[in-house]
């Protein structure tokens, strides 16, 4: 089991960007994504203020995020990055696998990944995330530049969405 503490709120900004983009994307029916909670047991809680103060994660999470985008079943993790290098100990093994699963199962799994100091969201491909993994895990580089990413799969916020990660989705399912 893990302990959860406030490190674990690190997205949670661009989770409530991706949130308000998914709500939009449900009223205009172009998609239907829920939030996956993460379950937690608590252990202390604030009862002044209402909140939670330690608790532990009951099990391994998979994906942030899983739903459908015009018929196409997706499932989604939101990452946040604060310079110009991904760790890619930042994605766990378990979520590498289930994303594999759901691709396998006809799915399209990818991560949003927010590098804040650029301002610029990326959508990234289990299939490109494999290749930076399979070199991590043959003693190379643990991390990816921005340098090493396709050009054409950065997008910004716009259009009326704060984190319009259909566009890269569609991208994608035309290639």
């Amino acid at each position: 089991m893990s302990t959860w503490n406030t490190r674990g709120l690190r997205g949670s900004t661009l989770e409530d960007m991706i949130n308000r983009t998914n709500e939009r994307y449900r009223e205009k029916g172009l998609a239907l994504i829920q939030k996956i909670p993460t379950p937690i047991t608590p252990i202390k809680i604030d009862k002044e203020h209402r909140h939670i103060t330690l608790a532990y994660f009951e099990q391994k999470s998979t994906v942030d995020y899983i739903g459908a985008v015009q018929g196409v079943p997706v499932c989604f993790d939101a990452k946040e990055c604060h310079v110009r290098t991904f760790p890619l100990q930042n994605v766990h093994p378990h979520q590498v696998e289930f994303m594999e699963d759901f691709e396998r199962q006809g799915g399209k799994a990818f991560l949003i990944i927010h590098f804040t100091a650029e301002q610029k969201f990326y959508y990234l491909h289990i299939r490109q995330l494999l290749v930076f993994w399979k070199r991590a895990q043959l003693g190379g580089r643990k991390s990816f530049r921005m340098e090493e990413l396709n050009p054409a799969y950065f997008f910004d916020t716009g259009k009326g969405f704060l984190v319009p990660y259909l566009e890269p989705l569609c991208l994608d399912l035309e290639s």
